[in-house]
């Protein structure tokens, strides 16, 4: 199947006179159909009063500059008297309801191929748009001697003399219809949850024919607020992939509230006429038809900016070496719990704001802040060896608010406790060596020990010698 980027022109190129809106272009009722594109065929099917007995053509019309598509009544009925007015629906040249999915392969057709430029394709959709309206219920309706009033469309006659690009084409034509055929579906979806201003996130976009099959190279107009649309066309387009997979978009939200509307041209259930084209009664009359309506998509998210991450550092005021161990609360300035980028508050396992440690460096970070927000550090608790600094009261905290994606230096420096050294003065005066006396007579006392052991002993070996 050919892609639907073709398919753009057609649309715009067919919804003057073939499109969903259905309103008469003023003067059209009395313009005069040129040929457009496609093939004359020959000879000319016969029928009483037939101005172009040596040929017919099939294809499209130009009327008022503008390429439509025809079938050869105006009559809602042959004996009806009654013409097409603008937004009937399209019956048969016998006055009875087309068939629903042939009615749904007329639309899909005039959509699709509305302003082809290949004269295969504009012959066989035309021949298709003859047969399915004006086909002979009986071999009467392809009497030579009934005017343009009653005459069918010889269907098996007119396809015998177009050339084999042009079979080719109906067949191709009538299969795409009935695979592709309307009313189709679209959809449009953001993704679930908050996404981050400044990064990229997918959204899809799909369409689809009844049977839930994709329908590729739809071109769907796009309008966006508050995000930038990657691959977004300059006239604001984006096309569905050729093999009907949904169109993946990245969109970036670039304020709070991203939204993204669309609107894509799809066949209608059912065609209807355009306008009526008056021409004598000598000839066929034409009445232009139209097969398109508007699908419209919508879909919206909130967005939030980058998080932020807190880094707090802990130290020395003396030696400014980092300080381990120590608990702090993460709040909001006002004391209330601050905000993870969820939304939701940072608290620990027992509900209230959450406490944190340092490291081994005097380091501890929290990640993952909603941001702009102001961000409170208090110390809970002294850690050892700094204890005297510490005012229970007034503990030491400090205050900064945490940018979109960056990350807060928060610093807190405790002062050591006061170091206390023992000292030992002894008791007694220096002598004359400078040596205390009190020094001294523990010198003395050891010496005493000494001696008197010693003395001991020696009177231990005098009695030994006088017994």
């Amino acid at each position: 199947m050919r892609t639907f980027r073709r398919w753009v022109t057609a649309v715009l190129g067919t919804a003057v006179l073939a499109g969903g809106s259905l309103l008469a272009v003023p003067g059209a009722a009395g313009a005069d159909p040129q040929e457009g594109v496609g093939h004359e065929t020959r000879p000319a099917q016969p029928y009483r009063g037939n101005p172009e007995p040596d040929r017919d053509w099939l294809g499209s019309y130009l009327v008022n500059g503008q390429q439509v598509w025809c079938v050869q009544f105006a009559l809602t009925a042959p004996d009806s008297g009654e013409e097409y007015q603008p937004g009937d629906e399209l019956r048969t040249k016998w006055g009875t309801p087309i068939p629903d999915d042939t009615a749904a392969d007329i639309s899909y057709l005039l959509l699709r191929y509305g302003n082809t430029q290949s004269p295969d394709e504009a012959a066989a959709l035309a021949h298709l748009l003859h047969s399915w309206t004006a086909a002979p219920r009986s071999q009467a309706d392809l009497d030579p001697g009934n005017d343009f009033t009653r005459i069918a469309y010889d269907v098996d006659g007119h396809y015998a003399k177009l050339p084999a690009g042009a079979q080719q084409a109906v067949e191709a034509l009538r299969a795409e219809a009935a695979q592709n055929r309307g009313p189709w579906q679209a959809e449009l979806t953001a993704p679930e949850g908050e996404q981050t201003i400044g990064q990229a996130a997918e959204w899809t976009l799909s369409v689809h024919r009844p049977d839930g099959g994709g329908i590729g190279g739809v071109p769907v107009t796009l309008s966006v607020t508050d995000a930038e649309v990657e691959g977004l066309a300059e006239d604001g387009t984006v096309t569905t992939p050729e093999d009907g997979s949904p169109l993946v978009l990245a969109v970036t939200p670039t304020g709070p509230n991203p939204a993204i509307t669309g609107t894509l041209s799809a066949p209608a259930d059912r065609p209807y006429v355009r306008q009526a084209v008056n021409q004598p009664d000598t000839t066929q009359r034409v009445v232009s038809t139209g097969g398109e309506q508007e699908l419209s998509v919508e879909a919206a998210t909130t967005a939030v900016t980058a998080p932020g991450v807190v880094r707090i550092g802990k130290t020395d005021a003396e030696s400014q070496a980092g300080i381990a161990d120590v608990s702090l609360r993460v709040t909001a300035a006002d004391g209330s719990p601050a905000l993870r980028q969820d939304g939701t508050p940072l608290v620990g396992e027992d509900g209230r704001p959450l406490v944190v440690v340092t490291g081994e460096d005097g380091t501890v970070e929290v990640p993952d802040l909603r941001t702009p927000q102001e961000v409170t550090v208090t110390e809970v608790a002294p850690a050892p060896g700094y204890e005297e600094a510490f005012d229970e009261a007034d503990p030491p905290s400090v205050t900064g608010t945490v940018e979109p994606g960056q990350t807060l230096e928060l610093s807190l420096v405790n002062t050591p406790n006061t170091p206390t050294v023992p000292i030992h003065i002894p008791a007694g005066d220096p002598t004359e060596d400078g040596v205390p006396a009190g020094l001294l007579g523990l010198a003395g006392l050891a010496a005493v020990t000494v001696i008197g052991g010693a003395g001991f002993a020696v009177r231990r070996r005098i009695g030994a010698r006088q017994r």
